[in-house]
């Protein structure tokens, strides 16, 4: 399902947070204009979450406001799921800086998610597998399976698996570092497990939750699962914690709706929709 206004960058919880119209790197500095693509808040993307400046969380068309430079310092992509909008510009990217870095792109993501990426886009027919090239032993990119339970450490940044309940394999992300956590739901419907995990991070700074379709298209919502502003509000009842909520996923052609339903039902929340280039 396509989204608005996905594309966001994520300072780690430790440096401070303000939004801002434009992507900055992880040390807080902006980018110059000699150095970036002009970033309008009213284009849309899907899914793209950059964490400072070297870890993707989903590789959307989100990834298409980033320079190749850019591009080529990231080291990590995190893939909530197999769906188009969140790994199509997973192939483009390591097409275009593959040959220049010094070590593979590693992606993190289901087993279910890796297979589904080596049956239908990296298996010679659709694109070339990037495992193999230029040589099996030494790759442009290299697969590293997750499950929930697990966390990976970078540094002082641990990403850990959580929990999801889509129409494929699915998972969300807790990101933290010492000044705090951010939460991204990926793509979900309700999910007890994903809020009992919620409500066990007490540094819980923002919780980025999906919510793709308007009241009117709730059947479609259930089908397709995905949150819309009713049941959005009743799972945001189950929350125990008081991060800052920001909202994700919205269907393009019905995004003013959405946010308008979303804030009829929010009761004590303040939900706010992303915006592209936002950063945190």
């Amino acid at each position: 399902m396509a989204e608005a206004l996905a594309s966001v960058s994520v300072s780690s919880p430790s440096l401070p947070a303000r939004p801002v119209s434009v992507a900055a790197e992880g040390n807080g500095r902006r980018i110059p204009e000699s150095e970036r693509l002009y970033r309008r808040r009213d284009q849309l993307r899907t899914s793209s979450f950059l964490l400072d400046d070297d870890i993707l969380i989903d590789a959307g068309t989100g990834v298409e406001d980033l320079t190749v430079p850019e591009l080529a310092r990231i080291d990590h992509v995190f893939l909530t799921h197999s769906h188009l909008d969140h790994i199509c510009a997973l192939p483009l990217m390591v097409d275009s800086v593959g040959g220049s870095r010094k070590k593979p792109l590693v992606v993190h993501a289901l087993q279910e998610t890796i297979d589904a990426l080596k049956a239908h886009i990296f298996n010679w027919v659709i694109w070339p597998d990037f495992t193999e090239i230029p040589h099996y032993d030494r790759p442009w990119m290299v697969f590293e399976p997750l499950s929930v339970g697990t966390t990976v450490t970078l540094g002082e940044r641990r990403i850990r698996p959580i929990a999801a309940n889509h129409t494929v394999p699915a998972l969300g992300f807790h990101l933290s570092a010492p000044g705090g956590s951010i939460v991204y739901s990926g793509d979900t419907w309700p999910n007890a497990e994903f809020w009992r995990t919620i409500n066990g991070i007490r540094d819980l700074k923002y919780l980025i939750i999906e919510n793709a379709f308007s009241n009117k298209e709730q059947d479609l919502a259930i089908t397709a699962k995905h949150l819309y502003p009713i049941q959005l509000s009743q799972e945001l009842a189950s929350l125990r914690v008081e991060p800052e909520i920001l909202i994700t996923h919205l269907k393009p052609s019905d995004r003013e709706l959405i946010a308008q339903e979303i804030q009829s039902w929010a009761g004590r929340f303040e939900p706010v929709v992303l915006q592209t280039g936002q950063v945190l």
